[in-house]
């Protein structure tokens, strides 16, 4: 559920008419709901409450400090894959000893400036990479808390690019080897076993396969528990789908209920990483009309946000809900709603039945997850503005970028 609702067929963000936000802020425009992010970590806080566990917050989906600073407020631990991503939550308020790093390519500077952070967990996704952080751990006198992300080869059913639990991706250690690799950080001065990682796609709508993973997991945590190894937390990562469109994903209740069933008779914590599901209905993107374009075979709705403001549906072919911010049913046309980047596959919904004018305005549902984040620069358009509504009131989390800003960091010889 999210608070982006019509009143008398005009779009509201809480209690605030999105018209008249983007009259005062201009478009193309984020727009984010303070009581839908509050609301969905309520949801996480209530799936797992009576197992110790810790939610952590995927960075990636939505890195606005705003909304980090919100996240901590609310007590969530990170998820985070770079340095920039760690500094980001510490800028924001975020507590370092409640971050967990992941990623398959972490550099020396930034395993070392993490461990400086006393960060909470390293997650290991390459048996040489425990090589690295053991150097690293070893120069500064430290000893690193960490995880294996565990690849069980299992089929998250999604998305072929967001898939990240089969032997054939980059991510994580093949589950075949993770016995021994464990081995080998026990037996290492410098490291200390945490917890078994594991996150094997996203987008999931279906709770089928984390159960089928957990059950590969729990193999794994009763070899070492018989070996004396010590495991004090899970980690089932991230990856509970969204409504776009028709999908129905389970609730994190349902979702995690499973998983904590499962693991009722261990002694660990149960470490989740929502990143999706926390933020993407909680945002959308507003878009003016440009012009209406009539040819042979289409239809088209020129609208003023582009592939560069949100990709989704460029790379991934991704489906996202569009709707009219003034709705009416008087002149209903199929359109294909595209963007002003000079790029054929600049669109952001093909063949959408829609009721518009040239100036009126369109909102992308879905579009807080995965949308600023990724945003660039491409054919030289600035980043967009991002405001959060909080009841009746407008905070500017992001201020448009400027002409002269996109290139400040540029140099002619």
């Amino acid at each position: 559920m999210d608070f982006f609702n019509y009143k008398e067929n005009e779009l509201y963000a809480e209690d605030m008419s999105v018209a008249k936000l983007a009259e005062e802020f201009g478009t193309p425009l984020y727009i984010y709901s303070k009581a839908t992010l509050e609301r969905h970590m309520k949801a996480f806080f209530d799936a797992l409450s009576g197992h110790e566990h810790l939610i952590c917050y995927a960075v990636k989906a939505n890195s606005n400090l705003a909304i980090l600073n919100l996240m901590a407020k609310m007590g969530s631990g990170f998820d985070v894959v770079s340095e920039g991503e760690l500094r980001r939550v510490i800028a924001a308020g975020g507590d370092p000893k409640k971050v967990i790093f992941s990623g398959v390519g972490k550099t020396r500077s930034e395993i070392a400036f993490a461990l400086e952070q006393d960060i909470l967990c390293l997650n290991i996704e390459s048996e040489s990479e425990v090589d690295v952080i053991s150097e690293v751990a070893g120069s500064l006198g430290k000893v690193a808390k960490v995880a294996l992300r565990v690849n069980p080869n299992v089929d998250a059913k999604t998305h072929p690019s967001i898939s990240t639990g089969l032997k054939n991706n980059k991510f994580g250690i093949a589950f075949d080897r993770a016995f021994e690799v464990y081995k080998k950080i026990a037996s290492d001065k410098n490291l200390k076993v945490s917890g078994i990682d594991c996150h094997i796609g996203s987008q999931m709508t279906s709770g089928a396969p984390i159960l089928e993973a957990t059950d590969r997991i729990l193999d794994l945590y009763n070899r070492l528990t018989d070996e004396g190894i010590c495991i004090d937390h899970i980690d089932i990562g991230g990856g509970l789908g969204v409504t776009y469109s028709d999908e129905t994903p389970p609730s994190p209740y349902e979702y995690i209920s499973a998983v904590t069933a499962k693991l009722a008779h261990t002694n660990v914590a149960i470490y989740v990483e929502p990143g999706r599901a926390m933020v993407a209905n909680a945002g959308i993107l507003v878009t003016q009309v440009l012009y209406k374009k009539f040819t042979e075979n289409k239809n088209f709705a020129i609208v003023d946000a582009g592939m560069n403001d949100l990709i989704r549906p460029a790379l991934y072919n991704s489906w996202m809900n569009i709707i009219e911010v003034h709705k009416r049913r008087d002149d209903v046309k199929t359109y294909d709603v595209v963007g002003p980047v000079c790029e054929s596959d600049d669109f952001l919904g093909h063949d959408r039945k829609l009721c518009i004018e040239e100036g009126e305005l369109l909102a992308v549902r879905g579009a807080g997850a995965y949308g600023a984040s990724m945003s660039s620069n491409y054919n030289s358009r600035p980043l967009i503005k991002e405001v959060l509504i909080a009841g009746d009131k407008a905070h500017v989390i992001r201020e448009r970028q400027s002409i002269e800003q996109m290139w400040m960091n540029e140099k002619m010889i």
